[in-house]
């Protein structure tokens, strides 16, 4: 039988790691989950979600009788193999490259837009 402060140990855990790796904050797991968003894969948000609730039901005596406590290991156990598989750094690295290739192109754009206007002004 699952105690509540191990579901809630279990939740506060995804949430370290979840604020570690993606930067989503939140008041508690489920809170965390919908800021992470599309950040996640579906059956991981699932997983989550499951944790979530568990947590929730954990704090009623007779709720926390109705939990699988192998259900909420998988869970945990999903959602922390797919959290410590993120790279932060190369994610960060990922984005930054994402915007210095929209920039970069954005004035490749004006750039070719401009020597156009000035040919067909006849200035060039």
């Amino acid at each position: 039988m699952l105690d509540q402060k191990d579901v809630h140990k279990k939740a506060q855990r995804v949430r370290r790691e979840m604020q570690a790796k993606l930067g989503v904050q939140g008041r508690d797991l489920d809170h965390a989950l919908r800021k992470a968003g599309r950040r996640l894969p579906g059956d991981v948000r699932k997983q989550g979600n499951a944790l979530a609730r568990a947590e929730f039901f954990a704090q009623n005596p007779k709720m926390a009788r109705r939990l699988d406590a192998q259900s909420v290991e998988t869970a945990f156990d999903r959602v922390m193999a797919h959290l410590e598989s993120i790279d932060a750094v190369e994610d960060r690295r990922d984005r930054l490259l994402g915007v210095a290739g929209a920039v970069a192109f954005n004035l490749l754009f004006v750039v070719v837009g401009f020597v156009v206007f000035l040919w067909w002004r006849g200035y060039v």
